[in-house]
C-alpha cells in the first residue's frame, strides 16, 4: 500500500529532505530528541533560517535556555548573521531564559496562558510560518506536576495549529538506548518524533539521526549519520539519490593511459567510479598518477585528494615520473589535498570532500586510498560514507578513481573490499605473481559495466619513466594464485 503524503516544507538541512522524503510535515508539530550537546539548537536554527532563506517565510525562535545574545555569538560560528534576520523583521526571539535572579518558588496551580499569549502575539506581528520551542524539557524539570504541562503543552500545540504554523520542540534524552520520564507525554503530543544520537561504536563515536515517528507521513527508516560543521551547520551524509535530477549523457573518454584504453575497449565513461585494487607496493598511486596525467593532458580538471603520503611526497614521486603537477595546479587545472584522516572523523572528511568537489567542478577526482578510511570508523559508518561519495559524484557526472590496499599478497578480495567493488562501476586489479623465484607484477579489469574489456592479466613494470606494459601473462592456474613454476611466462 502507498501512503499519500502530507504536505512538507524544505527542513533547511542538507540531507534530512531526502531521509524524510520531502521536509517536515507542513503545519504539525515535530519533536526532536537527544542528549545535551548533540545540535538541537543548532537544528532549530537551521530550520528558521532556511525557511527565511528558500521561501522568505519568517519565524519564532522560543528559548527556555540560553538568552538570545548567546544563541547568535554561538551561531556566529557558523556563519550565520542571526542579528540581520532579526533587524529585517524576518526572525523575532521569544525569551524564557532563566535570569541569575530568579527564585521562583511553585505553588498552586500554574498554566502556560502567558506564554501562549506572547507567542501568539509575536507569530501574528511578523507573519511566522515557522516557529522553533528549545527546550519543552525545562518545563519538566521546572513544574512538578507533569500531567498539568501535558495539558499546557496540549493547549499550545492547539494553539499553533490555530495559526497555521509548522513548528519544533526539543527536549532532552539523558540516555543514548533509553527514554527519560517525560517521553511519553511528548511522544502523545507531537506528530512526528526525530531522534539525534552520539552513540559509540568500539572506540569510535557516530552521530546519527532517526525519524522515529512521522504520523500520516512515508519517511526513510533507520539511523543515518551525520555531522557539524562550520559554515553549514547540520549535514547529514544520506546515500539517497536526488530523483529530480536530469538524464546525464555519459560520454566514453580516453583513461588518460592508452593501453588501459585498448583493454578497456574505448576507456571510462562519464560518471563512472574506478576502483583500483591492488596489493602494497603494486604501483597503485603511480598507476592513478598516470592517470591523472593523461586526464590533464587531455585538458580534463582534475583533483586527488591523498590520505597516506604529504604534498611533498607525491610532487616528488610526480617529477621523478615526469609529471609536473606543481604547474597544473598554478595553471587552475588541477588541485590537490593532503589529509591524515586520523585528524577527522569520516563524516567531516566526506563533507569538506564535497564541499572542495562543489567548488572546483572537476571532471575527475582522484582518491588514494580509501583503505586509510577504515582505521578511522566502523565498517557501517565506512561503507555509508563511500556511498555518499560515489553517488555524489555520479550525480555531477564526474569521473571517480579510488585506490584500496589488499590485506594479502594472494587470494580473493575479503572483507570491506567486496562491498567496495559492488558499488564500483569498474574494478582494476593489480597483482603479484612468482615464476622461478622473480617477480612479476600484471594488471587485470575485473568488471566493467556496460562494456566489453580484455578478460587477460597484461604484465606491467615500473621504473624512473613511469609504467610500461608487457604483454599478456601466460600460463597462469587461477585468477588469485602464484605461477605454476612448470611453465615459463
Amino acid at each position: 500500500m502507498i501512503m499519500k503524503s502530507l504536505n512538507k516544507i524544505p527542513s533547511g538541512i542538507e540531507g534530512f529532505d531526502s531521509i524524510s522524503m520531502g521536509g517536515i510535515p507542513k503545519e504539525r508539530m515535530s519533536l526532536i530528541m537527544g542528549t545535551p550537546g548533540i545540535g538541537k539548537t543548532i537544528f532549530c536554527v537551521q530550520y528558521l533560517l532556511g525557511g527565511i532563506e528558500s521561501a522568505n517565510e519568517p519565524g519564532v525562535f522560543v528559548t527556555f535556555e540560553e538568552s538570545p545574545d548567546e544563541i547568535k555569538l554561538n551561531m556566529k560560528g557558523f556563519g550565520w548573521d542571526i542579528q540581520n534576520y532579526i533587524d529585517k523583521g524576518l526572525l523575532k526571539f521569544v525569551d524564557i531564559s532563566p535570569r541569575f535572579n530568579d527564585n521562583e518558588t511553585i505553588m498552586g496551580e500554574y498554566d502556560l496562558s502567558g506564554l501562549i499569549l506572547r507567542i501568539k502575539s509575536v507569530v501574528e506581528q511578523i507573519g511566522a510560518k515557522r516557529i522553533a520551542i528549545d527546550s519543552v524539557a525545562t518545563l519538566f524539570n521546572t513544574y512538578p506536576n507533569h500531567n498539568l504541562i501535558r495539558r499546557e503543552i496540549i493547549k499550545l500545540k492547539s494553539c499553533l495549529k490555530s495559526l497555521t504554523v509548522t513548528s519544533l520542540l526539543t527536549s532532552e534524552r539523558y540516555d543514548e538506548t533509553g527514554v527519560n520520564s517525560h517521553f511519553d507525554v511528548l511522544d502523545f503530543v507531537s506528530d512526528n518524533v526525530i531522534v539525534l544520537k552520539n552513540q559509540m561504536f568500539e572506540e569510535y563515536r557516530r552521530r546519527t539521526i532517526e525519524i522515529l515517528k512521522y504520523r500520516g507521513a512515508p519517511h526513510k527508516k533507520g539511523q543515518h549519520s551525520f555531522t557539524i560543521k562550520g559554515g553549514k551547520g547540520i549535514t547529514i551524509i544520506s546515500f539517497e539519490r536526488n530523483p529530480y535530477l536530469p538524464d546525464i549523457e555519459r560520454k566514453r573518454t580516453t583513461t588518460g593511459i592508452e593501453k588501459i584504453d585498448e583493454i578497456t575497449s574505448g576507456g571510462f565513461f562519464q560518471g563512472s567510479s574506478i576502483l583500483i585494487s591492488g596489493q602494497t607496493g603494486s604501483g597503485k598511486t603511480l598507476l592513478t598518477l598516470a592517470l591523472l596525467n593523461g586526464a590533464l593532458k587531455h585538458g580534463e580538471r582534475c583533483i586527488l585528494f591523498n590520505f597516506e603520503e604529504s604534498n611533498q611526497q607525491i610532487y616528488h614521486k610526480a617529477k621523478i615520473w615526469n609529471i609536473d603537477l606543481e604547474k597544473a595546479e598554478k595553471d587552475g587545472q588541477f588541485r590537490f589535498f593532503s589529509i591524515y584522516p586520523e585528524s577527522l572523523g569520516i563524516e567531516d572528511l566526506i563533507t569538506d570532500m564535497r564541499s572542495e568537489i562543489q567548488i572546483f567542478s572537476p571532471d575527475r577526482i582522484f582518491i588514494d586510498s580509501i583503505s586509510a578510511l577504515e582505521r578511522i570508523t566502523t565498517p557501517l559508518t565506512f561503507r555509508e560514507s563511500l556511498i555518499n561519495l560515489f553517488l555524489f559524484a555520479r550525480e555531477e557526472n564526474i569521473i571517480s578513481v579510488f585506490t584500496t590496499t589488499t590485506p594479502s599478497f594472494s587470494g580473493p578480495i575479503i572483507g570491506s573490499e567486496k562491498h567496495i567493488s559492488t558499488l564500483s562501476d569498474m574494478v582494476i586489479l593489480l597483482r603479484y605473481f612468482e615464476n622461478k623465484g622473480e617477480l612479476i607484477r600484471a594488471l587485470a579489469i575485473m568488471k566493467m559495466r556496460d562494456s566489453d574489456h580484455s578478460k587477460h592479466f597484461w604484465k606491467y613494470m615500473i621504473d624512473n619513466n613511469g609504467i610500461h606494459f608487457l604483454g599478456k601473462l601466460e600460463g597462469n592456474v587461477g585468477l588469485f594464485s602464484s605461477m605454476n613454476n612448470k611453465r615459463d611466462l
